[in-house]
């Protein structure tokens, strides 16, 4: 599965989230999950991309014969007529949605690129791994509670639970898992509000599933932290509803990536305001001395 492990540890591209290499920012939905079976299938060593013009503008080139890969980007507008009519008779402008398919190139597919361009994060060393997710957790905002045996979260009274690190026989696994049940938390109604009191064995339990193990696995190689296979229950359900329903990928992908990038939003307005305060109390202290 192309959100599991789309990397190499011999010398292969690094856990992280596909990006353009031009700009820094991160693929989301859907082509996280194209990019990620392109390394994969091509073997590329990065997971940095861009366009056939951006890789000029770096002062670099395509290499003649390389073929390249669609990326797509979905969004809305208002047509001037509309806004118009909107504005004449009242009520709501109706937006039209659309969709652009753009080309992209491995920057291993890429010649004469200016220095720094399509160098990927090195991963997190294992035991740098523990500070930067215990962050996370604390700045989503979730009731966190470790204990019992069981992983899961609950709606009805929003809270995620998860056993201590002892009882798991990697302990990485402790934070796959802790990042799979604080995606399925943003689905509350509070956060992103998906549909989330489904029975146990229905196709809405496994398309929510989904959603919470691609976003895990997103979270993770945000993090620099390598994802693992769920076990075969959960694949065969994902199987279950991929076969009946040809755009619950697309779906998914969508739903995860929002729930990682909240997840990561937050953790970033933290930094932010935890730099400000140490700011802050350096001003005041110079201006004291």
């Amino acid at each position: 599965m192309p959100w599991v492990q789309p990397w190499s540890r011999s010398g292969g591209a690094s856990a992280a989230l596909p990006h353009n290499a031009a700009s820094g920012r991160a693929y989301s939905g859907i082509n996280i999950l194209i990019l990620w079976g392109a390394v994969i299938e091509a073997g590329y060593p990065s997971q940095g991309w861009l366009t056939f013009r951006q890789a000029l503008e770096v002062g670099g080139n395509v290499r003649k014969g390389e073929r390249g890969t669609t990326v797509v980007y979905a969004d809305r507008f208002v047509p001037k007529g509309e806004a118009e009519r909107a504005q004449r008779d009242g009520g709501d402008a109706r937006a039209v949605p659309f969709l652009k398919s753009f080309t992209v190139f491995n920057v291993a597919q890429c010649e004469g690129l200016r220095e720094g361009i399509g160098i990927d994060p090195a991963p997190l060393p294992e035991r740098e791994i523990v500070p930067v997710v215990e962050a996370v957790i604390a700045s989503s905002g979730v009731d966190f509670r470790i204990g019992g045996d069981r992983a899961f979260y609950v709606p009805a009274h929003d809270y995620v639970q998860v056993p201590p690190q002892p009882a798991f026989f990697d302990q990485i696994n402790y934070y796959r898992t802790a990042l799979h049940e604080l995606t399925h938390a943003t689905g509350h109604a509070s956060r992103l509000d998906r549909k989330l009191l489904n029975s146990f064995g229905s196709k809405d339990y496994a398309r929510e599933q989904l959603v919470a193990e691609m976003g895990s696995a997103f979270l993770c190689a945000a993090l620099g932290i390598v994802p693992s296979v769920r076990h075969a229950d959960y694949i065969g359900s994902w199987l279950e509803v991929l076969r009946e329903d040809n755009r619950a990928i697309f779906r998914a992908a969508s739903l995860a990536s929002r729930a990682a990038e909240w997840l990561l939003a937050r953790h970033h307005d933290a930094e932010a305001g935890a730099d400000a305060v140490a700011a802050q109390g350096q001003i005041e202290r110079r201006a004291a001395a």
